[in-house]
């Protein structure tokens, strides 16, 4: 199939777990054989290019659009789609003759620019809806920004073809939320490259490190962690604690670090590149997940293949992830004291920390390696396109 597959980060080009989504599976529909191009926006300042990426072709679109203030956030996705349709379907187009089979989206920011290229070929539109605004928010949207991306993503939601969404969570909460037949929304789990994290299984070497990363925004609970690390202090000799990751909740997660009195245990890094993040995880005693919401969690599939013990919250998809497999252990949501306890657990018996590690191998390689997703994908392809033929 010819697959036109938007998003709005691709690499280099990472603020989440979308881009090495994307990235992944564009790349393991191309080693099973079909024709994918991304189309994706530039980084600031950037002409737009076409270029590849391992086997697949990549369209990057001028969207800088310095007339518009930042905090206008949705004025700028919605000028930006323009940019993104315009690379495509203009007379001089780098795509000119190619007309894809599919066209697949990923998220409401670049939802116009696929309903429209979509449209003009007379083609399926498949969405991926990586979360919601309404269960970001635990389902009470704040008047103003949620808002009117809920509105946005409804309208996506009647758009579309086929939605896709990573766990049974998300396909209840697409299917409730925005009353969609439950026909037209499908699981499709996340996906690694198994071999992109390996390098270390030998859980008695790690340090009694403590890790956890991601975007810093309040929903990703690492409040929660820092205050479960003041009572790991005194039940783990030397223990320590990283939270690498950006964010907008940043100063208020350092001024709770500084309150609760472990400034000295929990360091805070920032953003730290591949290299850097595999090499601090393959070192840690166990990997801690506390979100609060969390719609998959990219990272937990990432520390499962990297070999690290790993701790998340029993809620949305880590908990779909987790519970039932012994590759991991759970704990209630916002509560510090359970979190603590399971931490000390792994930190101190090493027996379970390697059951744990052996299980978690043995899941990655079964349901969530690329070329499993990639298939499955596939199969939503084939439904859309079946569907609108026999609709014609």
């Amino acid at each position: 199939m010819r697959v036109l597959m938007l998003s709005w980060d691709f690499p280099p080009r990472v603020t989440g777990g979308n881009a090495a989504h994307v990235h992944g599976l564009s790349q393991a529909l191309a080693e099973a054989g079909h024709d994918v191009v991304v189309l994706t926006p530039a980084r600031t300042h950037a002409l737009s290019t076409s270029e590849h990426l391992g086997r697949v072709r990549v369209l990057r679109a001028d969207i800088d659009l310095p007339h518009i203030p930042d905090e206008r956030y949705l004025a700028i996705a919605a000028s930006a789609n323009h940019g993104l349709a315009q690379l495509v379907l203009d007379a001089d187009s780098p795509l000119k003759g190619w007309k894809p089979d599919i066209v697949h989206g990923h998220d409401w920011r670049i939802g116009w620019a696929a309903d429209t290229v979509a449209r003009h070929h007379g083609v399926p539109f498949v969405l991926t809806m990586h979360g919601t605004e309404r269960v970001r928010h635990g389902g009470n949207l704040p008047d103003g920004r949620p808002t009117d991306v809920n509105s946005i993503e409804w309208w996506l939601a009647f758009r579309a073809d086929r939605l896709i969404a990573s766990t049974r969570f998300m396909v209840d909460q697409l299917v409730t939320t925005f009353e969609l037949a439950p026909e037209q929304v499908v699981r499709v789990p996340n996906g690694i490259d198994p071999t992109l994290w390996a390098g270390h299984d030998r859980p008695t070497d790690r340090d009694p490190l403590v890790v956890s990363w991601g975007r810093v925004q309040y929903e990703k609970g690492f409040q929660v962690l820092a205050r479960a690390m003041t009572t790991v202090r005194h039940r783990v000799p030397d223990v320590s604690c990283v939270i690498a990751g950006r964010g907008s909740y940043l100063p208020e997660l350092q001024t709770q670090i500084d309150v609760e009195g472990v400034s000295d245990l929990i360091e805070l890094p920032g953003f730290l590149g591949d290299a850097a993040l595999r090499d601090l995880v393959q070192r840690a005693g166990c990997v801690v997940l506390p979100s609060l919401y969390e719609p998959f969690g990219l990272v937990a599939l990432e520390a499962l293949a990297a070999g690290a013990p790993l701790i998340v919250a029993r809620t949305g998809g880590l908990a779909e992830l987790i519970v039932g497999t012994d590759a991991g252990l759970t704990f209630e949501p916002g509560n510090p004291d359970d979190l603590a306890h399971c931490v000390e657990l792994v930190l101190r018996d090493k027996t379970l920390a390697h059951q744990m590690t052996t299980n978690a191998r043995r899941l990655i390689e079964t349901k969530y390696a690329w070329d499993a997703i990639a298939t499955a994908v596939v199969h939503v392809y084939d439904a859309a396109v079946l569907h609108r033929t026999r609709s014609a």
